[in-house]
């Protein structure tokens, strides 16, 4: 394991030691997925911004950094202020701001780091230049573009006009433009993960000629998330992609083709509590332990329950309480209280952010390490 991960704890335990419910990261299998998608980024001569929110980590972030990342992205500025201290000095806000104290903080920090904001709309756009222009600040700002999702973003025949609009506010700087699509094509989720990408990647692209086409000098175009990223990359004129969970990866990405499921570096490590009858066993993690945002059942994901168990595959996390996991059993298995189990999570960027600390996974030892950006919201 780096020692950038390493560094931040002293406090190693065995299997044996290890309390549950709790996350274990397996270190030869981040480091894998983190060497696959830097290479896929630079096979394609585009820049790699991966997103935080999976890991929530610096340590982590650095490792990414080392393998040929330009920066990364978070969502809040909070996060941005975690991954600063924690000695990431690249770092874009995917995010659009707008109230005055977090307006405040970004600019503070954009006065040390290379700092690159997200605008959606002229107010939120007009507040970042008066704030900026009163501390006689230069901010950096991408155009967020709603290319189907239809969460933040300018509707994308609008863009243009708002382009121009910012483009000439006095202390911005608009760089670019970037958007969040996720695996989607013509406006409905799929797992044609190749087309939706190539769809994303030039949506965005022929948008950026546009502006250009009216002098707005647009540099950046972002794209990508982990499903899309690599097919995004293809496109001529894309320049930047932000895949977030492959660098653990997870049960909703081995169902994409993402990745195989043993490619999941995390997973969760549970103790069987209970055994009521033979097709009910009840583990020690319930929604306080397991992200329930990607349900089962699902269109186009058809997830069976909320996780994969990795010792019997056919076993189905169906109900979940706070505390309390209940999994359908199919007869035959010989599981019993005390016996531990572990489960890969439907989602692991939600999951992650439900727990104080991860184990990392060196050997026969686990390093405990603290998520320093969990519960960041502000």
């Amino acid at each position: 394991m780096s020692t950038n991960v390493r560094e931040q704890t002293e406090q190693t335990k065995t299997w044996e030691q290890l309390e549950t419910p709790c996350i274990v990261i397996d270190t030869d299998k981040m480091h894998a997925n983190i060497r696959g998608m830097a290479e896929t980024a630079a096979n394609n001569g585009v820049s790699l911004r991966p997103h935080a929110k999976t890991h929530k980590l610096p340590s982590v972030a650095k490792l990414q950094l080392e393998a040929g990342a330009v920066g990364v992205t978070v969502a809040k500025v909070s996060e941005a202020e975690v991954m600063a201290a924690g000695g990431i000095g690249n770092i874009f806000i995917a995010y659009p701001l707008v109230a005055s104290s977090k307006i405040e903080r970004a600019i503070t920090l954009s006065e040390q780091i290379k700092l690159i904001l997200a605008v959606d709309s002229l107010e939120g756009a007009k507040r970042f230049s008066a704030a900026a222009q009163a501390r006689s600040h230069t901010l950096n700002v991408r155009l967020e573009i709603d290319t189907g999702l239809r969460r933040t973003g300018v509707l994308y025949e609008n863009a243009v006009e708002l382009a121009k609009q910012i483009h000439a506010l006095q202390n911005l700087q608009l760089t670019g433009i970037y958007t969040f699509r996720g695996a989607l094509q013509n406006g409905k989720a799929t797992l044609d993960r190749r087309s939706a990408g190539l769809e994303e990647g030039e949506l965005m692209v022929s948008l950026a000629e546009k502006m250009r086409a009216e002098g707005i000098p647009v540099v950046d175009v972002s794209v990508g998330s982990t499903p899309t990223g690599a097919y995004a990359a293809e496109v001529k004129g894309v320049t930047e992609i932000r895949p977030g969970t492959y660098v653990y990866q997870d049960r909703m990405q081995a169902r994409l083709e993402v990745c195989g499921i043993d490619e999941c570096a995390a997973y969760v490590l549970a103790t069987v509590v209970s055994r009521p009858s033979e097709t009910l066993a009840i583990i020690d993690g319930g929604s306080k332990t397991f992200a329930t945002d990607v349900q089962p059942n699902a269109e186009p994901l058809m997830l069976q329950g909320f996780g994969h168990f990795v010792e019997a595959p056919d076993a189905v996390l169906e109900r979940m309480s706070e505390e309390h996991g209940m999994v359908r059993l199919n007869a035959g298995h010989d599981w019993k209280p005390g016996d531990r189990v572990r489960v890969i999570p439907n989602h692991i960027c939600s999951t992650v952010n439900l727990h104080n600390k991860v184990y990392f996974k060196d050997g026969d030892r686990y390093a405990e390490m603290p998520v320093l950006a969990r519960g960041m919201l502000e």
